[in-house]
């Protein structure tokens, strides 16, 4: 019979069951409890906080995450913390409202029922689900998938459609080009009509509900995709909140989804959509924003006087988060009225 011990978590008092053999972390998704996450692997320090009581065991972590001196002060990584009595946490970082919008991790099973070609380097993707699947506004699942050859492989990324969507998932991936999962679906190896395994959800860079000022969404790449499922929930929720929708691209030819845009902007006179190109040669009849995205998000609060005020929900590569960083420091924005998703290409099972 597996052991089963209680985790406590201070300040807020929640109580949960690890069993012997799970991570806190996963009891906790298991369970319902929304701790703070990033990797899932112990790579990143997100879920880092202090073990005051118990006995545990840490599995393999990088020490960029956790170094030695954290380690011998008694902190850890819940997910790679296995216990071995009863524990006692305390978390460093939490957020009330994440807490209090928990939604149990959960497996399902689904087709891939279609994929497009976007642009040369981003794919669009389609899963049914065998059952509907709760999440909120900018999350994302876990995607195993066999490919032809029988090999499996596991991605995460975020949904491109609302939560009102719940059993047809949408996604848009970007091609890397040692992206297993992208260049399996190019050559056939991952077709329409392929069995998957999803599960979540995951994250913590989602929308927020019933807050006052603008929402700015920053999106580079793959990162349309929770800014799209955020934008289209805000849409639908009713509040009467300004939206700005910056996305970062290099060229003309690497924006996509423009109709579907411009059908929003159209219906909703409150959505600005600014697309920011780096690399478009002049002459080509291109009058919009050039450079990159985070020096357009700097000239438009100028322009527009807003210091701090409303919700910055930004997803893309590392490189863009942090040039983005200072620029909203600069413009007095606190940092829990900033939520992001780093994506970092395909490291083990991780990336969007």
């Amino acid at each position: 019979m597996t052991d089963i011990y209680t985790v406590r978590l201070e300040p807020v008092g929640v109580e949960f069951e690890v069993e012997e053999g799970e991570t806190v972390l996963d009891a906790a998704f298991r369970q319902g409890i929304a701790l703070p996450h990033g990797c899932k692997e112990g790579q990143c320090s997100a879920c880092k906080c202090v073990q005051l009581d118990g006995e545990s065991e840490l599995l393999k972590y990088s020490t960029f995450a956790l170094n030695d001196m954290e380690k011998d002060s008694g902190h850890i990584l819940m997910c790679r913390t296995l216990a071995y009595s009863d524990i006692e946490i305390e978390l460093l970082n939490y957020d009330e409202e994440v807490l209090s919008k928990s939604i149990p991790v959960k497996q399902y099973s689904g087709k891939i029922v279609d994929f497009q070609k976007l642009t040369h380097d981003i794919r669009g993707v389609q899963i049914e689900l065998d059952a509907p699947l709760k999440f909120w506004a900018g999350q994302y699942v876990d995607i195993t998938v066999r490919t032809e050859k029988g090999e499996e492989i596991t991605r995460s990324f975020s949904m491109a459609n609302p939560p009102s969507e719940a059993q047809k998932l949408s996604f848009i991936i970007k091609k890397y080009p040692d992206g297993r999962f992208s260049n399996e679906l190019d050559d056939g190896g991952i077709r329409a009509g392929a069995d998957v395994s999803v599960e979540g959800p995951y994250g913590m860079c989602f929308r927020r509900e019933e807050r006052e000022g603008p929402v700015i969404l920053v999106g580079a790449g793959s990162g349309m995709s929770p800014v799209w499922s955020i934008l289209n929930d805000q849409v639908a929720c009713g509040e009467d909140r300004p939206i700005y929708f910056f996305y970062g691209a290099r060229t003309q030819a690497d924006l996509f989804k423009l109709d579907e845009i411009g059908a929003v902007t159209e219906t909703c006179p409150n959505v600005q959509f600014i697309p920011v190109l780096s690399h478009e040669e002049e002459g080509n009849g291109w009058d919009g924003e050039r450079g990159f995205v985070h020096e357009a998000v700097d000239r438009r609060l100028k322009a527009l006087g807003i210091d701090g005020e409303g919700d910055v929900y930004a997803c893309g590569p590392p490189p863009m988060i942090d040039a983005l960083t200072p620029v909203l420091f600069m413009h007095d924005f606190d940092t829990d009225r900033i939520f992001y998703d780093r994506f970092t290409p395909t490291s083990g099972s991780s990336g969007h």
